[in-house]
């Protein structure tokens, strides 16, 4: 196939951008940056130079395309309203990228029990995202609205990715978030009591699952990635172990904002993330093979 692929420089759309490669697949490459363009070529994409913002480009790549990967911006509504609409009629598949904070509350690294799967998204139900994810369902919903105008439309909620970007961009988000304030403080840290718990996936499990949906996802189809769960101190415990460093030392979360940022820290490092990952396993029968985080954390990060 022909791929449109947004995000082509990031963490996730780099890696994705190998995978479609090496499955034989031909990638055009959305990137903001001229300068990124020799490196792409290099990975075997086609850059396109353009931005979300870019409503032609986008319009005309999708139109151009065999299938469409959003795998830019989860909140961006203006580009994934163009490229719904451009493959109006068309049948051809559109894969959004979400990411599974919309079932997160904040937190302050406190534990929750409440788990979900794809049914409690799709269908309803008494399930309500925080006001501050709001937005991004409505934009899934949007997505995946667009299978009734002739769009085969997924929309793919990643979990914790973990594993070294296979692209231009090595590090996913909340990992090498706390590795990189571990190496520079010298202290790892976790809010609160670091008992907050995220579901998580390993990058090539991941990249998998898109290359199934791609392949025969039906339209309309949402799908929750991951395989596995942990909480931070677990996490945090093994950051410090690889860098040898103490045991983890809680932080608050007015200093996690100061330090991450107020999304960083209150959703991706504070808040619970625990969903399952029903209906890939069923539909697309995917399996897939990473199973620990902490493992992972051991085996790949080195004290300098």
């Amino acid at each position: 196939m022909r791929i449109f692929l947004t995000g082509a420089t990031g963490f996730i759309g780099g890696s994705l951008a190998v995978a479609l490669l090496e499955s034989g697949h031909h990638v055009r490459g959305l990137t903001r940056s001229a300068e990124a363009g020799p490196a792409l070529r290099d990975l075997g994409v086609d850059p396109v130079l353009g931005t979300l913002d870019d409503a032609s480009v986008l319009a005309a790549e999708a139109q151009a395309a065999d299938a469409v990967i959003n795998a830019a911006d989860s909140d961006h509504e203006a580009s994934a309203a163009v490229l719904t609409e451009a493959l109006a009629g068309s049948g051809k598949p559109l894969l959004h990228t979400s990411g599974s904070s919309i079932v997160g509350e904040p937190a302050d690294g406190q534990a929750q029990d409440d788990v979900y799967t794809e049914a409690d998204i799709v269908e309803g139900g008494s399930w309500e995202p925080s006001p501050d994810k709001t937005a991004r369902v409505a934009l899934d919903r949007m997505v995946l609205s667009a299978a009734r105008s002739g769009v085969r439309s997924v929309v793919l909620c990643n979990s914790m990715i973990y594993g070294t970007g296979k692209g231009l961009n090595p590090d996913s988000v909340q990992v090498p978030r706390l590795v990189a304030t571990a190496r520079r403080s010298g202290v790892t840290r976790h809010i609160g009591p670091g008992e907050n718990i995220w579901s998580n996936v390993h990058l090539d499990d991941m990249c998998d699952l898109y290359l199934r949906a791609l392949e025969g996802a039906p339209p309309g189809s949402f799908y929750f990635v991951e395989n596995g769960e942990a909480d931070f101190r677990q996490i945090t415990e093994a950051i410090a172990t690889a860098l040898r460093q103490p045991p983890p030392q809680p932080i608050d979360i007015d200093a996690a904002i100061a330090e991450w940022g107020y999304e960083p820290a209150v959703y991706a490092l504070g808040s619970n993330s625990r969903v399952r990952a029903i209906r890939p396993r069923t539909e697309l029968d995917w399996k897939p093979q990473h199973t620990s985080i902490t493992g992972w954390i051991s085996r790949s990060i080195r004290p300098t």
